[in-house]
């Protein structure tokens, strides 16, 4: 059945909204774009600087960071990953020499993740290219007319999906 119900019958009060054939189309577009687009941008960056993508942003936030450190908190919550996932992330970009941890003095248990000399230069060199396969995927294809209203459209999509009561069931918080 999928997303949608085909029967051209009325939905009863306790059958699920079903998305029209309209709605259907918008969201299988979206799947697929986001996917293709998701594995395009990891083959360029595992090509250019054998790293996926998420690694990718996690270099880019650190660069971005004052002193380019933070916590390994804020660090999971910006990725929208697991605590665990960020461990086994930054474990890897350790071994490559791009990041160091260090403990935080302030919290026993807290660490923070340090982008390295090293980190920053292959950023440096990977950006260009990534920048190009961003552009060449996305914006060189939409009008500016097509891009704000993508970028309005996401945020949206984005802000209704940040959940703001305490006790969320976030994945940077397991």
């Amino acid at each position: 059945m999928g997303y949608m119900n085909t029967a051209p019958i009325p939905p009863s009060a306790d059958e699920p909204r079903w998305l029209t054939a309209e709605e259907q189309r918008v969201w299988r577009s979206y799947i697929e774009a986001a996917t293709l687009l998701e594995d395009h941008l990891d083959r360029q960056l595992q090509r250019d600087a054998g790293m996926p993508h998420v690694y990718y942003g996690l270099l880019v936030k650190l660069a971005e960071s004052p002193r380019r450190r933070l916590r390994m908190t804020e660090l999971a919550r910006y990725a929208k990953i697991t605590r665990s996932r960020l461990s086994h992330a930054i474990a890897r970009l350790e071994k490559n020499g791009w990041v160091r941890r260090e403990d935080c003095p302030s919290d026993k248990r807290g660490q923070f993740a340090i982008l390295t000399d090293e980190g920053y230069e292959v950023l440096r060199r990977t950006a260009p290219g990534h920048v190009d396969a961003v552009r060449q995927a996305v914006f060189d294809r939409l009008t500016p007319e097509q891009q704000k209203s993508h970028g309005e459209i996401m945020r949206i999509v984005a802000e209704g999906l940040q959940p703001s009561e305490a006790g969320a069931d976030l994945p940077w918080l397991r």
